[in-house]
């Protein structure tokens, strides 16, 4: 029996999952709906097997993940397919993780929670960075609080050579450049434009950054668990540098991030796919290395007073994963979650955003076996 099944698997997230797993001694299975992307991949681990899947036919995924029998699934697919995963896992028995979703399907996955509980399984949304890693960080920081009423979130990084590189999914930032950004502000939802709400603000090891509020999972995570010990604000920030921002709105302004169906030599596709595929064959310049900060700020009361715990986590490119950049802390606390599924240390069933279900001393503590530093109220605490 494969202990995961990776779907999505030739993308960078999933192949930052699998070489993870497979450096930490687990068995691996790819599925994706094309072999291209993964051909360095195998060429390194030959005896990995592919699987040919398209993530929009739940009776193939659920037939895929019999035939593998894996013990957990990773979903690191694009978070349209989150939803599908989720039922297929469910129908064949499997327990399942993913990257995250938007909030609307986000909402649907934690519904699901009393199938997955009644069938003895887990499933955990939203395993990477951010949501992810700020997910357990949120959870340490309600501890030291005994109330919590206002919680901003975010992720910012650089480079040291100051070139485009694919920070992550081209889809998945163009999203969050132009959809307007759900935030709460005295426990009413509201809405901002991203790109017409910039500030600046200073951040451990990244220095000054422009961010901007985007729409992203937490504002409702966040929210669910907490709502109950008073909290009223939420609003979350991405954080770009600016050659690297400048370059997404380029390519946003001349229409090469749009959405609309287009044809190109006879296939049916839109821009920002095409866009895509253009950027998966950018090389990343040599010594290129990336750094970054996911970071939070929970605002409440201790012992009737006012407190404030500010949650960071640093990341470096790490040697031998270069072309990963950052994106470490997404593929890598993804395998840390599937990981403590299999040896037991996440053993509740259910379906859950990462904060109450993972442990977080332990998590952190993973994190730090990978050089993740994580700081609370500028300490190291792991």
């Amino acid at each position: 029996m494969t202990d995961v099944l990776i779907l999505g698997g030739c993308g960078m997230q999933g192949k930052i999952v699998a070489k993870d797993l497979i450096t930490n001694g687990r068995t691996v299975a790819i599925g994706d709906i094309q072999r291209e992307s993964g051909e360095k991949f195998f060429a390194k681990y030959p005896d990995v097997p592919f699987y040919e899947i398209d993530l929009e036919d739940v009776p193939a995924t659920v037939a895929l993940i019999k035939k593998v029998q894996p013990k957990v699934v990773a979903n690191c697919a694009e978070g349209d397919w989150d939803l599908n995963v989720y039922k297929a896992a469910l129908e064949a028995g499997v327990h399942v993780i993913d990257l995250g979703s938007e909030i609307p399907m986000t909402k649907e996955q934690l519904a699901m929670g009393v199938f997955f509980e009644q069938d003895g399984l887990i499933a955990i949304t939203g395993c990477g960075s951010t949501p992810g890693v700020n997910n357990v960080a949120l959870h340490y920081a309600h501890a030291q609080l005994d109330t919590m009423d206002t919680v901003e979130a975010g992720f910012v990084w650089d480079s040291n050579i100051k070139e485009f590189v694919v920070p992550f999914s081209i889809p998945s930032i163009i999203e969050e450049l132009t959809d307007p950004a759900p935030y709460i502000e005295h426990g009413e939802w509201k809405t901002a434009i991203p790109l017409e709400n910039i500030e600046e603000r200073e951040f451990r090891e990244i220095g000054k950054q422009k961010i901007f509020p985007v729409r992203h999972p937490e504002t409702f995570t966040f929210f669910y668990y907490n709502q109950n010990d008073g909290m009223k604000n939420m609003k979350y920030f991405a954080g770009f540098p600016d050659h690297s921002l400048y370059k997404l709105m380029e390519f946003i302004q001349n229409g090469r991030a749009s959405e609309e169906d287009i044809v190109v030599d006879g296939r049916e596709t839109t821009p920002v796919d095409e866009l895509t595929r253009e950027l998966r064959k950018l090389p990343v310049p040599a010594g290129y290395t990336e750094k970054e900060n996911l970071w939070l700020i929970a605002k409440g009361t201790k012992n009737g007073e006012r407190k404030e715990i500010i949650m960071e986590t640093i990341v470096n490119t790490l040697p031998g994963w270069e072309d990963a950049g950052c994106n470490i802390d997404t593929g890598m606390p993804a395998s840390i979650m599937v990981q403590m599924i299999l040896d037991g240390r996440i053993s509740k069933p259910g379906s859950y955003s990462p904060g109450p279900i993972v442990p977080t001393e332990e998590f952190f503590k993973e994190l730090r076996k990978r050089e993740m530093v994580v700081y609370c109220n500028d300490k190291a605490i792991n």
